[in-house]
């Protein structure tokens, strides 16, 4: 319950300081260029029919949609929604106060990390280290899919970064699509910022991504679905030695901190918590080139669920983004 306790604390935080500094403690309200976050719903498919798909949320709630008639669904690649299977995990862009599934992506999952070891032929077994709170990880990259993978990650050595949109499938995870360019550097070596937060601005443009946040230690079973990892926290309180590295120049926060996060392609904003460690998000100094080019770094890692409700295609892993203090 790990998660859970750091909202909590998050939350006590920004009241105190609120109650201090003569602060309104809730979030800002919506500017007039921000629009509404979609409705997400997401959890373990229990059943699905061509016009209807029923799927138990993460606090047990069951819940029904009507899938609309032009629904798209994605499990290693577009598939029916119909010919989901049951147990899937799934995540469901939807309408009408999330009773309309729009979009589904099923058993998908992000591989980020550092390349530890890289084994095989044809089928790629890559060993990653992916950060002191999401530990190690064994992937496979099929042969089917290398080609791909390797023209944007030439460097499939130990030291370099890795980044892919995967397949779980019955416990293995399949590296499908590359997420980003690999960066040309090793991870130890991560461009310094040529910008430093002054504390004037009003938000900080670079790259939004996803990853998932709810499989960390802790927070299975917490319940928490929303909220960002974010590089530059204090090393001390997060247990994560690798925080504060970061080429996007951005200022340290606390865990549970809230930011404002605005998708620059489509307007779409919310008010998230900041829920964990992004040390690996900070090392990646690469831009997105949705909707024009980012400025060069990550600058927060959402949920799955947070980036879908903010207009993003967990297939294409980023959007440009803009945050600020919520």
């Amino acid at each position: 319950m790990e998660g859970a306790m750091h909202h909590r604390a998050g939350e006590r935080r920004r009241k105190l300081a609120a109650a201090v500094l003569g602060r309104d403690p809730r979030p800002a309200p919506r500017s007039p260029e921000e629009t509404e976050p979609f409705d997400v719903v997401s959890g373990e498919l229990l059943d699905v029919s061509p016009h209807l798909i029923i799927l138990e949320a993460a606090d047990g709630e069951q819940r029904r949609l009507v899938i609309a008639p032009w629904a798209t669904a994605w499990r290693g690649g577009t598939v029916a929604p119909a010919d989901l299977p049951a147990g899937a995990r799934i995540v469901v862009r939807a309408l009408r106060g999330g009773t309309v599934a729009e979009h589904i992506w099923a058993d998908i999952t992000r591989i980020t990390g550092v390349i530890r070891e890289v084994g095989g032929r044809r089928d790629l077994t890559v060993e990653l280290d992916c950060g002191p709170h999401r530990r190690e990880r064994s992937i496979v990259v099929p042969y089917r899919s290398s080609g791909r993978i390797r023209v944007r990650h030439p460097k499939m050595e130990p030291g370099y970064l890795f980044d892919a949109i995967g397949l779980l499938d019955q416990g293995t995870s399949l590296a499908h699509l590359p997420a980003t360019s690999q960066p040309p550097y090793r991870a130890t070596a991560v461009p310094p910022s040529q910008v430093t937060y002054g504390g004037s601005e009003t938000g900080i443009s670079g790259t939004a991504v996803w990853a998932d946040l709810t499989d960390l230690p802790g927070f299975a079973g917490a319940g928490v679905t929303e909220g960002v990892a974010y590089p530059m926290l204090e090393r001390e309180e997060t247990g994560c030695g690798d925080a504060g590295v970061s080429c996007a120049g951005l200022p340290y926060l606390a865990l549970g901190s809230l930011l404002r996060v605005r998708n620059v392609c489509d307007g779409r904003a919310d008010t998230l918590p900041i829920v964990a460690c992004g040390c690996l998000a900070g090392r990646f100094c690469d831009r997105c080139l949705e909707c024009g080019t980012s400025p060069r770094g990550r600058i927060v890692e959402l949920t799955a669920s947070s980036y879908v409700a903010l207009g993003g295609d967990l297939t294409k892993g980023c959007f440009n983004a803009r945050v600020g203090l919520g």
